[in-house]
């Protein structure tokens, strides 16, 4: 795990800056504190930061081949490079080195562009081919490490962060049509960024550059699926679910440093830390945050599956009095908008890590692969409710408005969700899909938008977003937007900048993409059972031995009671005096949001992080 940057100027006779290339790589130091490296010659330099978890004494980058025709710079793991070093070597080919770096290289020189395919790991990277004068930048099939770029003055300029880029002297210009895409769904989403001319290279393509033209290819996608002929053999399922998962745990726990791994107390990182313990020869490190608020609190849950694998649990909390720090240093992280406030609780986790260990495994993508959210629950509820007259569900949802004004707090809270639940059931998949991910009423940011000239409505972006989904059944599809958008966007985002923040390597066995390969072609009604969620999961031998409290849970995510902290007169004061949002959004509007949650009518506490953040990008 470390950080990446370079330049590539097309003008063979304009040579890199050193210098330049150095302040890009020492931006984020915090990625790779273990050792630096540089490689500049004429035209193209490669700048690298070393967080050093294999190979330690001789996995130096940047890392060239025999003749130094070849040079590579790498953020991330290639989990298999034990197997493909053996299948190198029975082609001939020869190691100097015990890394996964030297393996990416000689895989280069084996199967060219192709040796993509091969690689089972997490990635972003560039080589540079001197031979035939052509840089490859590749990013991982799921999008786990980030890759930025810029075309500009007749040159590329790439980095693990946008941060770097901005030190090689590109400008910051705001996109502020992107702000209604944002305020709805967290994040902005790739390619795009929030700054005009950067962008972010997707996942599970690559990027050639050559005689000053970049290509954009893709090596990976989700697989075509029969949906009239899928998997319905729970036995076989469950079986190979077992294997396929064990496995990935087993290669992600290869490391030459102490690891551990996050422990939630959700049914995912129970289950990762149930195989581990039975893999390790060792007690497993357990990292888990509490909050002094029980609807957000799974500490409890965390403690009872380290007490049954007896792990070395060490227990942190989350509190308001940080609220300051942590707002500084996310908006430093993240460079542009990021709304998913979990980057709290997963930085002040990281943090508490990394004063142990240099690497966990983490539950990150058990709800992807195994249709966990209670979304898909949603999913099926809609279809079944709209099969209601109009009249009745008209009636059930009249009764509620009626009530819900006559109550506050929490109970108001439920029926909130209730409602909106209802209302978002008469909708189409597209439109559930933007009011549901709406942290406040949706025709409130509507109107809080509404004086952004040429804003892009969040309408539009699903629509041409969703418009390249090949599936048809609303489960799938709902899969395949989890899969598409929410983790490369916004889950895997919140996961990388909260950990190298910190200088932290996480690793996340449930996106093994042999795990996601064979379980998007699994039915529907396998991995849900009734309404039972992650119904494959629980069927595992390592799921029945977790405690039953952690079986029957109810589902909480990794969320914060920002409600609450949003009623204190210091964080309403703090949004108060955001001068560069007013000049953006609608002022009485923001008003009513922030008097909505201190008078409990409404639990706005996500959307008013959401404003801070925004705030925030703007005044740096």
């Amino acid at each position: 795990m470390c950080g990446i940057t370079g330049i590539y100027h097309f003008d063979s006779n304009r040579p890199v800056s050193y210098k330049q290339l150095k302040k890009m790589t020492d931006i984020i130091r915090y990625r790779g504190p273990d050792d630096e490296g540089h490689y500049v010659e004429g035209s193209i330099g490669l700048g690298h930061r070393r967080l050093a978890i294999i190979d330690l004494n001789t996995g130096d980058q940047p890392m060239f081949n025999e003749d130094k025709s070849i040079a590579l710079v790498y953020n991330g793991e290639i989990y298999n490079y034990v197997e493909l070093r053996e299948e190198l070597i029975s082609l001939g080919f020869s190691f100097s080195t015990n890394s996964d770096t030297e393996v990416i290289i000689k895989a280069y020189e084996a199967w060219g562009t192709d040796c993509q395919s091969k690689f089972n790991g997490m990635w972003a990277f560039a080589l540079w081919d001197k031979r035939s004068n052509q840089l490859l930048l590749s990013r991982d099939r799921i999008g786990e490490k980030p890759l930025h770029y810029t075309m500009v003055d007749n040159s590329i300029i790439f980095g693990s962060e946008i941060k770097s880029l901005f030190e090689y002297g590109m400008p910051k210009i705001f996109r502020p049509e992107l702000i209604e895409i944002y305020l709805v769904l967290n994040n902005i989403p790739a390619p795009h960024t929030f700054f005009k001319d950067i962008y972010k290279l997707m996942p599970g393509h690559f990027i050639v550059v050559k005689d000053g033209k970049m290509t954009d290819n893709t090596y990976w996608d989700l697989p075509e699926i029969d949906e009239s002929n899928m998997n319905t053999n729970k036995d076989e399922v469950y079986e190979q679910f077992e294997y396929l998962f064990r496995d990935s745990v087993r290669i992600r726990m290869r490391s030459d440093v102490p690891f551990g791994a996050f422990l939630s107390g959700g049914l995912d990182s129970s289950s990762i830390v149930a195989t581990m313990s039975d893999i390790s020869k060792f007690p497993v490190h357990t990292f888990t945050i509490g909050f002094n608020d029980i609807d957000f609190d799974e500490s409890n849950l965390a403690a009872m599956v380290a007490s049954r694998y007896k792990t070395n649990h060490i227990e942190g909390e989350a509190i308001s009095d940080e609220f300051n720090e942590v707002l500084n240093s996310l908006s430093f992280h993240y460079d542009e908008p990021f709304g998913d406030s979990s980057a709290i609780p997963t930085g002040v986790v990281s943090k508490l890590a990394a004063n142990k260990v240099k690497m966990v495994l983490t539950g990150d993508g058990g709800d992807e692969v195994l249709s966990g959210y209670t979304s898909y629950q949603g999913v099926k509820f809609a279809n079944k409710y709209q099969k209601f007259p109009m009249f009745v569900r008209n009636s059930i949802y009249s009764l509620i408005n009626l009530i819900i004004p006559l109550i506050k707090g929490r109970y108001r809270y439920k029926l909130n969700r209730i409602k909106n639940v209802l209302y978002t059931s008469n909708l189409d998949f597209n439109e559930r899909i933007v009011n549901k991910r709406a942290t406040t009423d949706f025709k409130t940011i509507k109107k809080l938008t509404s004086q952004i000239k040429g804003i892009i409505p969040v309408e539009d972006f699903m629509s041409d977003f969703m418009a390249k989904c090949p599936y048809k059944d609303e489960f799938y599809k709902l899969m395949w937007f989890n899969f598409k958008f929410d983790l490369p966007n916004d889950f895997l985002v919140k996961v990388d900048r909260m950990s190298m923040a910190y200088s932290l390597e996480t690793r996340l066995p449930f996106l093994d993409h042999r795990l996601i390969e064979y379980m998007v072609h699994v039915h529907k009604d396998v991995k849900m059972q009734g309404w039972e969620r992650k119904s494959v999961l629980r069927n595992t031998g390592f799921c029945k031995g977790l405690p039953n409290d952690i079986l029957h849970a109810p589902k909480k995510g990794f969320s914060i009671p920002l409600r609450n902290w949003f009623k204190d007169d210091s964080f309403r004061n703090t949004i108060g005096k955001a001068r560069n949002l007013s000049s953006l959004l609608d002022e009485k509007m923001i008003d009513k949001i922030l008097k909505e949650n201190t008078e409990e009518i409404y639990d706005n506490g996500s959307f008013i992080w959401h404003l801070l953040i925004l705030e925030k990008v703007l005044s740096k």
